[in-house]
């Protein structure tokens, strides 16, 4: 890291997050109201101006106007540049883990589309089917040169590591598990959280499968007792756990094998 050519990739790598959380910031507030993510250009909520050149730099362009409209004054959330910061941190993070390998771009497309669907899940209670298909493209995309690879003489570059058949194995594992969860419960698991966790199967494969899910259902348990120690939560509500699966996939992507090797020592 003291390299400084390493230090000027690391900055450019976090403004690109920056760049990637404004867009979005976008997905999140209009997919779910059926608005297109491409047009009217952004503007404020209340007034409906159309935001400047300056006002649109991430993260700085809420700084400069103090979290404020400049037309109406109305306040604006500081959920925008939080998301900002946190796609640009995301992109570090995954970065310093995987370098510029293929895995670093899928573990990214996966990451990324998971926090704008956790984001989604927070608010409206619903796992878009948009991002999930978009996800499932995504993966069959990266996974081809590995199919044309029995064929032809590829670049092992250009080849992802994970076996294909282990991503599919992977999906049905966590769509399956999902599934059985959903009827047992009547209900009780939505049926978007079926969608999603196939998807990260897909991306993680069967042994990062049963890593997130012993994670997710760990943190939505913890979360579920102390919303209702505090009385904030009864036992017939529901809490959104596209959230969970989401962070319990990002201890995968980083911690992954770790944990699994730390589990089998336990057994051993």
């Amino acid at each position: 890291m003291s390299n400084p050519g390493q230090v000027l990739l690391i900055v450019i790598i976090f403004i690109t997050g920056l760049c990637f959380g404004s867009f979005l910031n976008v997905i999140v507030y209009r997919l779910p109201r059926n608005l297109s993510i491409i047009r009217p250009p952004s503007r404020c909520p209340y007034c409906s101006r159309l935001l400047g050149l300056i006002e649109l730099i991430p993260v700085l362009g809420y700084l400069s106007l103090r979290g404020r409209c400049r037309q109406c004054r109305a306040l604006i959330s500081p959920r925008y540049p939080l998301v900002e910061f946190c796609t640009g941190l995301l992109f570090v993070i995954v970065f310093i883990s995987y370098a510029f390998t293929l895995e670093f771009f899928i573990y990214l497309t996966l990451l990324f589309l998971l926090f704008g669907i956790a984001l989604i899940d927070l608010e409206h209670r619903i796992v878009p089917n948009s991002l999930v298909a978009a996800g499932l493209i995504a993966a069959l995309i990266y996974y081809l040169p590995q199919a044309a690879s029995y064929i032809f003489n590829l670049p092992q570059e250009l080849v992802a590591q994970r076996p294909i058949f282990d991503a599919f194995a992977g999906l049905l594992l966590g769509g399956g598990i999902m599934l059985v969860i959903f009827l047992v419960s009547r209900g009780g698991m939505g049926a978007g959280d079926i969608k999603l966790m196939a998807l990260i199967g897909f991306y993680v494969g069967l042994q990062g499968t049963a890593v997130v899910f012993f994670i997710g259902f760990l943190f939505g348990a913890i979360t579920g007792i102390a919303f209702m120690l505090f009385g904030n939560l009864t036992r017939k509500d529901a809490l959104p756990f596209a959230p969970f699966l989401s962070l319990a996939t990002l201890i995968q992507v980083l911690y992954g094998q770790q944990i699994w090797n730390w589990y089998l020592n336990l057994l051993l």
